[in-house]
């Protein structure tokens, strides 16, 4: 897996790629959500290279095993705390937060997968518990309100 200095912009790429991947698929809606918002622009990242991000992190899933059971299961907790302590800028997690939440919930289904993965997040970086009965009441409310002030 490759690493990436510590709170870069693809860093934290990476971990909203997790999410994006982490229901086994990404939709044009979640695409389309982080267009809208100006998402990885938050973060330092030029928009243009978000897929490249999300490729080269299945590309590298791919070097590692990964057969398309669960990502979280398969991915273990090491290799997890690894892409987690990438970034630990507070703010910058708090805006990779705010995004995947957002992305999730760009195809109007918080799937288990991506619940698991971002109360993973959550757990590894410590922050407030994801409450996804919230979350999932929050899948009628525009992306853009959703993302805060991102």
């Amino acid at each position: 897996m490759r690493s990436y200095p510590r709170n870069s912009p693809e860093a934290a790429a990476r971990i909203l790629a997790l999410v994006l991947i982490s229901d086994g698929h990404v939709c044009r809606s979640e695409f389309e959500t982080l267009k809208q918002l100006d998402g990885v622009r938050h973060f330092g990242l030029d928009p243009q290279k978000m897929p490249g991000i999300v490729q080269t992190f299945c590309e590298d899933l791919l070097m590692e095993g990964f057969d398309g059971r669960s990502l979280l299961s398969r991915m273990g907790d090491g290799l997890m705390a690894s892409l987690m302590a990438e970034v630990d800028d507070l703010h910058l997690r708090a805006q990779v937060l705010r995004l995947a939440t957002a992305v999730a919930h760009a195809d109007k289904h918080l799937s288990e997968g991506e619940t698991a993965m971002i109360q993973a997040i959550h757990d590894l970086w410590q922050t407030s518990p994801f409450n996804v009965a919230a979350a999932k009441a929050e899948i009628n409310r525009p992306a853009l309100a959703l993302a805060g002030s991102a």
